[in-house]
């Protein structure tokens, strides 16, 4: 056989071995990402609860409307809250990356609630869909804290982090409960960002590839991956929103966050942190990027109404 014909054998099948595994890897890598642990925390600190920071807290359980056992805390303020601020985590992390702001933000009189998002830390779920119904699972944890804290939760606020803040604001454009909400390295919808994610890390610039990997990860896991869309849910919120982006993220595009500020419609920020990548924001930022978040939800989160006192 002459040799370019072996050749061009080998090639259709290293094309067709390749096509095979994306297309049974890819879906799972998207619906499924890897699970943080409190194992794999201790590894790098000895932060893991809020008891390690002196944090009084309450474990949090609340069952979803379609079965689903999320998991998390919820830290009290010492006295008269201010309100309350629910914090949302990145894809494959879990609540614990939130104690640093959580701490923080009880410092300054919040009460703060940190859970596990759907298929991540130690919550149940068998499949992430990015807020297609994550933001039903925000909705469900404002009413299980309501039934146990009533007047005492205060007026509610969010704190996105990546796939977190596009849960933030996927569940704002919904729940008229949430009136502030802090988006930080968010993208602005799960196609764009699905795409460049596989330029990124398989170097593959077809996007008919990765529209196949989205379609079949929308058959397995029954959702619409255009309907998860940060941008378009902008379009139905008024409420304040601060977004926030490191100005070297490669994971996400700073860009994203530029778009999204000027869809938003209602009272807006946009802060970029200098040469802050993904996920130390909270590291380079420091003291004036906690106290942009603070005087954040102290302008539209804060009341000085006694009722708030969950002592």
């Amino acid at each position: 056989m002459p040799l370019y014909l072996l050749l061009v054998g080998f090639l259709l099948l290293f094309i067709l071995s390749a096509f095979f595994v994306v297309m049974k890897l890819g879906p799972l890598v998207i619906l499924q990402p890897h699970r943080i642990t409190a194992e794999d925390y201790r590894r790098c600190t000895n932060i893991i609860s809020p008891a390690d920071l002196q944090l009084p807290f309450k474990d949090l359980s609340v069952q979803t409307r379609d079965g689903v056992t999320l998991v998390g805390w919820f830290v009290p303020a010492n006295s008269i809250a201010k309100g309350t601020i629910i914090y949302l985590h990145g894809v494959s992390d879990n609540r614990i990356s939130g104690l640093p702001v959580a701490k923080s933000f009880h410092d300054h009189g919040y009460n703060v609630c940190l859970y596990d998002s759907r298929r991540h830390g130690e919550s149940g779920g068998r499949f992430c869909t990015y807020g297609n119904q994550e933001k039903f699972d925000v909705a469900e944890v404002i009413g299980a804290l309501e039934r146990s804290y009533g007047q005492g939760l205060g007026r509610i606020g969010l704190f996105g982090v990546s796939m977190g803040a596009a849960v933030a604001l996927q569940s704002a454009a919904m729940d008229a409960r949430i009136v502030a909400v802090v988006a930080e390295g968010c993208f602005t919808d799960l196609q764009t960002i699905s795409l460049d994610h596989q330029r990124r890390i398989i170097k593959l610039p077809w996007e008919f590839l990765g529209n196949l990997v989205m379609k079949r990860a929308e058959r397995i896991a029954g959702f619409e991956c255009g309907a998860v869309s940060p941008l378009k849910a902008l379009e139905g919120i008024r409420v304040p929103v601060l977004f926030i982006h490191g100005t070297d993220d490669f994971i996400i595009n700073p860009r994203y966050s530029e778009i999204l500020y000027k869809k938003a419609n209602g009272p807006k920020e946009l802060y970029y942190i200098s040469s802050a990548f993904h996920n130390n924001t909270w590291i380079i930022g420091g003291k004036e990027y906690e106290e942009k978040l603070i005087s954040f939800f102290d302008r539209w989160l804060a009341l000085t109404s006694s009722t708030n006192n969950l002592s």
